[in-house]
């Protein structure tokens, strides 16, 4: 198993600042998906469009954060997230290519952000776990940028998922959302989500039917 925990001294915490965006209120999952879009800009906004790398922002821009663990296992699905009574764990399935592990992660760290708001947020697991494709597409492929490109340089999917570190799902999907290019049928996928068990039992997870992009 490979983990990526790393300190990081900050004022004030980036999650903390994300989560504060949420408003108080009841949401339409239309305004749910605003705010995750705002939330990803802000992300980008805190952490560098490049990430630590310069490549765009990974596993190793978000371990820096404060209670953030990153791990690497053999997974039934695509990725998992838990809170372990210290901090939170990103579980990504190793292997899976890092293309996808990218979507995963900024995926299950919009379900970190909306912890203890959800149900508020969301009318069903299923927008919830939208939300998270959404907020995560957004970081990784934003709007601005997407058009840049597909305008002025390449609208080969191939190309696009290359320039992003994106697969060539998730590009196909964020044409759609910018409305550069006309929808096509989506795949279902499945999202791992924890378990209620007492504190001395081992955690389990359970998987989730969805429709959506996942990478």
């Amino acid at each position: 198993m490979k983990t990526i925990n790393t300190t990081h001294a900050t004022s004030t915490s980036p999650l903390a600042s994300l989560r504060a965006m949420t408003p108080r209120c009841h949401m339409s999952f239309d305004d749910t998906k605003a705010l995750a879009e705002r939330q990803a800009a802000r992300l980008v906004q805190l952490l560098g469009e490049g990430g630590i790398s310069g490549h765009g922002i990974d596993e190793a821009d978000l371990a820096r954060m404060p209670r953030i663990r990153v791990v690497h296992e053999v997974l039934s699905s695509t990725g998992m997230t838990f809170w372990n009574g210290h901090e939170w764990v990103i579980a990504l399935n190793q292997e899976d290519s890092l293309a996808r592990q990218r979507f995963t992660l900024l995926h299950e760290f919009k379900h970190i952000i909306d912890h203890g708001a959800d149900k508020r947020l969301y009318r069903s697991r299923w927008e919830a776990e939208r939300a998270a494709d959404y907020f995560a597409g957004t970081v990784l492929v934003p709007k601005r940028e997407l058009k840049h490109v597909f305008c002025n340089l390449t609208q080969n999917v191939n190309q696009l998922a290359t320039h992003f570190g994106v697969s060539q799902q998730a590009i196909q999907v964020r044409l759609e959302q910018t409305g550069l290019v006309d929808p096509t049928t989506k795949r279902t996928e499945r999202c791992a989500r924890p378990v209620s068990r007492l504190p001395w039992q081992p955690q389990q997870f359970r998987t989730i039917q969805m429709n959506g992009a996942r990478t």
